[in-house]
């Protein structure tokens, strides 16, 4: 079983982190910079995706952080 992705959004005028499929979250911040830092170093610990998300909740931007599969083109 993989380990869920980073999700780094905005709720309640603040951002947060949190791995998917959870509703708590791990980190609060400030900042959406903030919130991206946290969420980038848990992702490249835990080896997986982070996305983060722009204030109206649309994904901005994926990042993988290790285990991608070799036969993916480009």
């Amino acid at each position: 079983m993989t380990n869920p992705a980073i999700e780094t959004y905005w709720e309640d005028d603040e951002w947060k982190n949190r791995r998917q499929g959870e509703d708590e979250p791990f980190a609060v911040a400030k900042t959406k910079e903030a919130a991206v830092e946290l969420g980038r170093d848990a992702a490249r610990i835990e080896q997986v995706e982070h996305i983060i998300k722009n204030q109206n909740g649309q994904i901005g931007e994926r990042n993988s952080y290790g285990r991608d599969p070799r036969n993916i083109p480009g």
